[in-house]
């Protein structure tokens, strides 16, 4: 059935009335709620607030690196240290080191730009600060729905938006209604923020019907792929962080890796692949684990002997949005904003995006703010673009907005160029380079490609797909329809294994698509939905853009302990 039918012969839908909805519980739409209520208790004003979150509790689909900036976080809570926030870790040591295969060049420290410098910053866990985030929500008043996925957006006649509907539970995966079947519900607001993160289901919608790119350069994205270990004390430095750039990628390849020193023994590492990438046969999950075999990353995983003795507690992935300033979109339209990284708000020279999810969840929070005591509704928050063109972080991404630019003319070049940019112009540059193509187009036929070897697992250092989804304590309901859609079912046999190798196979990090045989011997794609981590990459990268990502069964996907 479709939803149509289901409303026709279950319906009409439970609606609620809000001031502000809010979709998504991270640290973007927390802080949007945070702030709404806090004007308003100040003023001694009423504002109703609702957080949806589609995760199981707010965190749960929350990955970061994380080094954060606290700079936002302070105008937010500029007490937030003697308030108990997990900000444990300060950085005490920067490495930022070029690999080949074998060998490590450290950029001297001095010559570091100010975007690459993280003094004053904290190693965290996002997730622990999410958690906290509604801890602090809750407790002012604001209403937190976790387990529930904001699906569908609501129009009013006049084309503005009127709010969200949660998804459908119960149905089955041939799509009637089951003996638990629970229609979902309205949540009508006067004005809607949505902060779903990087590739958001419904801001794609909206920036696609309201044409909020017109005139931006197309937005682009990296896939980040994290892992947490526990390593030996001899080889824990608390604070110390190392970013590498170079080997395992070819230097046409935009890409780079991380380790964070947390507390407790605990470090943090991920690599970064940037989606703009050629090669069909590159997989950036197999290219991360053999960046933990290079020696200057290996060590830190051994004991003196040579021998791996760190445990590997935690697994994710997650796109991040990577096009900068001039990718971004108009973030307004009537009735309701984008915030963080719904809109793109990441500055990726820094490779930080919670400051900006924090810092325009709060700007779009004072633009609603004031235009619900004014008695406006459903209309445009012009004060919220004003207020990020006049602030700090409009500064900080117009310095850097040449970043990932540069790495289409390769390492060598990208490397000089923005060590021009942010170490002698100090981000003040009489240029500005431009991108005319999304992602996908990148991807080269296979025939002109050369495959790529990659090493089998280990199961000590390495991993495969399947073990490393297990520890991201991910799960849906078996019953449900699929959450990965394809708009033509002949077009991953017929194209993209046809004439790219099948790249879904390889660029999905947690073995969602796999090609199998049908008994008479041809090929049909197989989509494992249960694996899905939510991390939108195919969403992003499917060379036909034939995958469409919507939301599952609220509560589904990835449940990350840790980071």
């Amino acid at each position: 059935m479709t939803n149509q039918e289901i409303l026709a012969q279950f319906g009409p839908r439970e609606a609620m009335e809000y001031d502000v909805v809010v979709v998504g519980g991270g640290p973007g739409g927390l802080a949007t709620a945070i702030r709404l209520k806090q004007l308003a208790t100040k003023a001694g004003k009423d504002v109703s607030v609702v957080v949806l979150e589609k995760g199981s509790e707010p965190g749960a689909h929350i990955l970061s690196g994380a080094i954060m900036d606290p700079r936002a976080l302070t105008e937010l809570f500029p007490n937030w240290k003697k308030m108990g926030a997990p900000l444990n870790q300060p950085v005490t040591d920067d490495a930022w080191s070029f690999l080949g295969e074998k060998s490590a060049f450290r950029t001297p420290t001095f010559l570091l730009p100010e975007c690459a410098q993280n003094h004053g910053n904290y190693i965290i866990s996002l997730g622990a600060l999410t958690r906290w985030l509604a801890e602090q929500a809750e407790g002012l008043g604001v209403e937190i729905f976790p387990g529930f996925a904001a699906a569908e957006v609501l129009y009013n006649d006049d084309g503005s938006v009127k709010g969200v509907a949660t998804g459908n539970m119960g149905v089955g995966k041939n799509g009637e209604p089951g003996e638990n079947f629970q229609i979902g519900m309205e949540l009508c607001a006067k004005y809607t923020v949505f902060a779903e993160g990087a590739r958001g289901h419904l801001g794609k919608q909206l920036i696609a019907r309201f044409k909020l790119d017109e005139g931006r350069d197309p937005q682009t994205y990296g896939i980040g792929i994290k892992e947490l270990w526990e390593i030996d004390p001899s080889r824990h430095t608390p604070g110390f962080v190392m970013h590498t750039a170079g080997w395992p990628m070819d230097s046409s390849t935009y890409g780079g890796a991380f380790m964070y020193h947390m507390e407790d023994n605990k470090v943090a590492l991920g690599f970064v692949t940037g989606l703009d990438y050629a090669n069909p046969y590159l997989s950036p999950f197999e290219e991360f684990q053999r960046w933990k075999t290079h020696p200057n990353i290996r060590y830190y995983f051994e004991n003196a002997k040579g021998d791996v003795t760190a445990k590997r507690l935690g697994y994710g992935a997650r796109a991040i949005t990577a096009g900068g300033l001039m990718s971004l979109p108009k973030t307004v339209f009537p009735g309701g904003a984008l915030v963080g990284c719904d809109a793109g708000y990441l500055n990726v020279s820094r490779i930080k995006g919670s400051h900006a999810a924090i810092k325009t969840g709060m700007q779009a929070a004072e633009a609603a703010y004031e235009a619900i005591v004014a008695g406006r509704q459903h209309d445009e928050l012009e004060a919220y673009p004003q207020a990020f063109e006049k602030s700090w972080l409009h500064t900080e991404l117009n310095k850097s907005r040449n970043f990932k630019s540069w790495f289409k003319r390769g390492l060598t070049v990208a490397t000089l160029m923005n060590g021009f940019e942010q170490f002698v112009l100090r981000g003040h540059m009489p240029w500005t380079l431009r991108r005319d193509k999304p992602d996908h187009v990148y991807l080269k036929p296979a025939a002109d490609c050369q495959p790529i070897v990659y090493p089998k697992p280990d199961g000590k250092l390495t991993f495969d797909r399947l073990s490393s989804v297990f520890i991201s304590n991910t799960n849906h309901e078996e019953q449900q329809p699929a959450h990965l859609t394809l708009k033509d079912a002949s077009v991953p046999v017929s194209i993209n294994l046809a004439k790219y190798a099948g790249p879904e196979a390889r660029y999905c990090p947690a073995g969602v698509y796999e090609f199998v045989k049908n008994a008479d011997n041809t090929d049909r794609l197989q989509i494992n939905a249960q694996n899905c981590v939510h991390c939108k990459t195919c969403d992003i990268k499917d060379p036909t853009q034939n995958i469409v990502w919507v939301t599952p069964e609220g509560g589904g996907g990835p449940n990350y302990a840790g980071m």
